[in-house]
């Protein structure tokens, strides 16, 4: 097909391959492939192009060529398709819930296989329902768990006392408040985490997670020093904000069923928690001096949903470090990093703050 080795072939010899080898293909691939070759005015097409688009790593230049090319999508929409099974509607379902472009519904309509399935939002939810069952009958008590006196002693909760063992500003994400706490939380990585992870991947949203869990427990140790932190809303947070940031920024392309009230229930949820959860920080502790916990990790997990969890959710199966944005998010992001890790070694002595006892 490239006789002089170019890296090129004619738009017409990729048109004629495509019509003989069309029963071999998914019909929306295809159309992809087609949008492809309308795409290139000077009549070649590039093979890092092909290659690129067929092994589900399409640049930014790919990306532009299809959307400013005559794409000769077929009119009929795949949310227009009969006959599905059950397992094909919740596919479709899925792809109307976060991708904004058909053409992207399509491709991930074709491509998506439950292979691996979406285990890391389940692993943790499970995981994070666990330590609170097993604290709940240790402890005798399951709402409002925080207000126990033996609470704080588990080696999982970030104290400030304890900020050196750095494990804490991730494991807490395993301790929650209480049944009310864990619900909301369980409800929204279930609802929200699972649909993202079936299309961007684990890798991809199990970072926005973590560096939102992250985010979180930095945040508490910069601005509210002196409390403890628990719960997963640090990474809740980030997915959600991300996930209702993107459909704003692309509310037209967005064709979710009832978008507008599901995300005012969606933000009435978050604002009832987080009221909750500063209610309960200003709340007379029950074992004073050390208060109840921050809510500054909602705050965190926010900042972190609205930069580096837009990008990822902007730009379904593209690479990330072709973006500059993520380069400057994620640039700002390790300046927060490095920030609070020395603000946690040198500040609490300069201030000479009065931090609780240790649990």
């Amino acid at each position: 097909f490239d006789p002089g080795n170019t890296g090129y072939i004619s738009t017409g010899k990729f048109r004629s391959l495509l019509e003989s080898h069309s029963s071999k293909l998914d019909p929306h691939k295809r159309e992809v492939l087609l949008a492809l070759a309308d795409s290139h005015a000077d009549g070649q097409i590039c093979y890092q192009d092909f290659v690129s688009l067929m092994s589900n790593k399409r640049s930014n230049s790919f990306r532009q060529a299809i959307l400013q090319g005559n794409r000769r999508l077929s009119s009929k929409a795949l949310l227009e398709e009969k006959g599905l099974s059950l397992s094909q509607r919740l596919i479709r379902h899925v792809a109307y819930e976060t991708l904004p472009r058909e053409i992207d519904r399509k491709w991930y309509y074709d491509s998506y296989t439950c292979c691996p399935p979406p285990w890391f939002m389940i692993t943790v939810t499970l995981l994070e329902v666990a330590f609170f069952l097993y604290n709940g009958v240790s402890l005798g008590q399951f709402v409002l768990q925080v207000t126990h006196p033996r609470y704080l002693k588990n080696s999982l909760v970030y104290h400030p006392q304890l900020r050196a063992q750095a494990w804490r500003y991730l494991t807490y994400i395993f301790m929650h408040a209480g049944i009310e706490h864990l619900g909301l939380n369980v409800v929204l990585q279930l609802l929200v985490g699972v649909p993202l992870e079936m299309v961007h991947g684990a890798t991809r949203i199990g970072l926005v997670y973590v560096a939102g869990v992250v985010a979180g427990s930095l945040a508490v140790s910069v601005a509210d020093m002196t409390a403890p932190v628990v719960g997963s809303s640090g990474g809740v947070y980030a997915l959600v904000s991300a996930h209702l940031a993107n459909i704003v920024m692309n509310w037209s392309g967005m064709k979710c069923q009832f978008k507008l009230l599901r995300m005012a229930v969606a933000l009435i949820c978050m604002s009832m928690e987080f009221g909750r959860a500063v209610w309960l920080r200003f709340h007379p502790s029950a074992y004073p001096p050390c208060p109840h916990p921050s809510f500054m990790a909602h705050l965190g997990g926010v900042a972190v949903g609205i930069t580096l969890g837009v990008v990822v959710l902007r730009n379904y199966e593209q690479r990330l470090q072709d973006q500059s944005l993520w380069w400057i998010f994620v640039a700002m992001y390790t300046v927060f990093v490095l920030f609070a890790v020395f603000w946690n070694i040198f500040a609490y002595t300069l201030l000479d703050l009065k931090l609780p006892p240790p649990p």
